[in-house]
């Protein structure tokens, strides 16, 4: 159901003809990088947290994992993923698909820095096997972003 609603939000943005289906699972950073031939760091990975008072996404470059100091210093609290099972319910996406299209409305959605790194970048589309091509720019457009935050390291 969560390709269908992600395609159905990029539809609503001008965004649908980004969509790209995979004959293979794209599930991970480095599947996808396979399935897309392109490098781990195009790849936008989605990871989703839980803090106090919301959940929020945060897109990272593929080869970039979270500095868990300078989360807590963006944020004002310990990084705090959100478990498997949780996802579809909590974001609207299930592992392997978690993307901020056509999620749930009170969750937000922030990029980091090292997204900048790559001209384009292929956040997931809901499934496991699917992704969107998108500039930076395109995917600021498009993912209803609250800020750039440098949590990665």
């Amino acid at each position: 159901m969560s390709l269908i609603e992600a395609k159905e939000y990029l539809k609503n943005k001008g965004f649908l003809d980004r969509v790209i289906i995979l004959d293979k699972s794209s599930s991970t950073v480095e599947l996808a990088a396979i399935a897309l031939n392109c490098n781990t760091n195009s790849i936008a990975k989605t990871m989703a947290f839980s803090l106090q008072n919301k959940d929020i996404l945060v897109l990272l470059s593929g080869d970039t994992k979270i500095d868990n100091s300078k989360f807590k210093s963006e944020f004002g609290e310990k990084a705090k993923m959100i478990k498997a099972e949780e996802l579809n319910e909590k974001i609207g996406h299930e592992m392997g698909g978690v993307c901020p299209f056509g999620i749930k409305a009170n969750v937000e959605v922030y990029l980091d820095e090292s997204l900048k790194q790559e001209d384009i970048v292929y956040p997931a589309c809901g499934s496991s096997n699917s992704a969107v091509k998108l500039t930076i720019e395109e995917l600021e457009k498009c993912s209803q972003y609250i800020k750039w935050v440098n949590i990665g390291k």
